[in-house]
């Protein structure tokens, strides 16, 4: 039996900071006591940036390659943004979709012609544009594939929003804990594993029951930077053509050319029915957006909404980042200087077997996986990074993210590899004591 229903495991999390030691001219004592403790923060203020640097409060630079976790696609301050932001704030930032928002009409425009979708729903984040996906796939299964009871088949692993649906959505155990009963109809197989798919299909047809819609990420960004195979993609389009079955793909994390290509499936040969995008869309500014193909866009008048989706700011920001990315040729830094950076972690690599498993990624969403027998984790290796003045971020307990503004330059990418190398170095001669 692939299949799994979701359940509930203790999420240990990231340990916890104590505010001695903060490097920062800013005291959170304050900022514990009025915020809700739903963070563990690494003990640093941020104040400002520029490019690929920001500074603490106590006027500290950092190397950031963590880009608000691949969301700054253009970097801290980029003059265009600054412009658009500027010139929008002054003219009109919220109305309501009430009306006609010639920015949100362009955008969509731009995103219809770089990629296989026809229409476009504009929200504000990653987790709301996978629920549009959840609540699209569902509609379309009950009023044209006549399913009563649909159900919608993630992987193991996955990540894809906080919301009570997206956590369910999300193959991990620990970000579900005590918050039960989650959302029926979903389950879970292993990512990658065509075998397990076909067998959950087909064990989970029954009765009114039936798979209306299999939702993956490209590659697992929270799962451990785990690229999607070509062969496992291509076979589950295809069974997906012959059964009629939805193919949605989360590209909230990997999408706008975080890849080297405008979106993560253009990596796998095929094309998604229904795909979403966030974090990088709009630099920073939040927005998110759901897409799909005209034959499932089933929605009607009154059948979802977003107050703040699609506002004018958020539009003529991504559309400003979107032409950016396009005028200025970065999708082609972004394969150079994710080669680099594989190079460069690779060597690292070789020279530490016994700390690092593997490297592995596409353009600059990469990830390090440290051995599972050693006694070192992510979050030791960010911060022994963070000590050198380089930002990086865990992506699960034994991987470490690099996730960069797509205009990190070459000179950038070697300064962050020098780091990490120094810091493997320093972890090494202690584990090895």
């Amino acid at each position: 039996m692939f299949v799994t229903k979701p359940t509930l495991v203790e999420n240990p999390g990231i340990p916890a900071e104590s505010a001695e030691g903060v490097s920062t001219a800013y005291n959170p004592k304050d900022f514990d006591t009025n915020v809700m403790g739903t963070y563990n923060r690494f003990p640093i203020a941020l104040e400002r940036g520029t490019g690929c640097r920001v500074w603490d409060t106590a006027g500290r630079d950092y190397l950031d390659f963590v880009a608000g976790i691949a969301t700054c696609t253009l970097g801290h301050a980029h003059p265009a943004l600054i412009e658009t932001v500027t010139q929008q704030i002054k003219t009109l930032h919220h109305v309501s979709n009430l009306y006609y928002i010639p920015p949100q009409g362009e955008l969509a425009q731009w995103m219809i012609e770089h990629s296989c979708a026809d229409r476009v729903f504009f929200c504000n984040s990653g987790a709301e544009a996978n629920e549009g996906a959840i609540k699209l796939a569902r509609k379309y299964a009950h009023t044209v594939l006549e399913i009563e009871k649909p159900v919608i088949l993630t992987a193991n692993a996955s990540f894809h929003g906080r919301t009570l649906a997206t956590i369910t959505a999300t193959g991990q155990p620990k970000y579900q804990k005590n918050f039960d009963p989650l959302v029926p109809g979903f389950y879970y197989v292993p990512y990658n594993d065509i075998g397990a798919m076909e067998d959950a299909i087909g064990e989970l047809d029954e009765g009114d029951q039936r798979v209306a819609a299999v939702m993956l990420e490209p590659l697992q960004g929270e799962g451990g930077v785990r690229p999607g195979e070509l062969e496992y993609f291509l076979r589950l389009r295809k069974i997906c053509d012959e059964t009629g079955i939805l193919l949605i793909l989360d590209e909230v994390q990997v999408g706008m050319g975080r890849t080297g290509k405008y979106w993560g499936y253009e990596n796998l040969g095929i094309e998604p029915d229904i795909f979403t995008s966030a974090k990088g869309l709009a630099g920073g500014v939040p927005i998110g957006a759901m897409l799909c193909k005209q034959f499932c866009n089933v929605f009607q008048p009154g059948d979802h909404a977003s107050t703040f989706g699609g506002n004018p700011l958020a539009c003529a920001t991504a559309l400003t980042v979107a032409q950016t990315l396009e005028r200025d040729d970065i999708l082609h830094n972004v394969q150079q200087r994710g080669e680099q950076l594989r190079t460069r972690l690779r060597a690292i690599a070789m020279n530490y077997p016994q700390l690092i498993n593997e490297v592995r990624g596409w353009g600059l969403i990469n990830g390090m996986e440290l051995n599972a027998d050693v006694e070192l984790t992510a979050v030791d290796v960010v911060k022994a990074a963070m000590e050198k003045g380089l930002l990086l971020v865990p992506a699960g307990a034994k991987v470490v993210r690099f996730v960069p503004p797509l205009i990190v330059s070459a000179e950038e990418v070697d300064a962050a590899a020098t780091i990490v190398e120094q810091s493997i170095a320093k972890l090494a001669a202690s584990v090895n004591k």
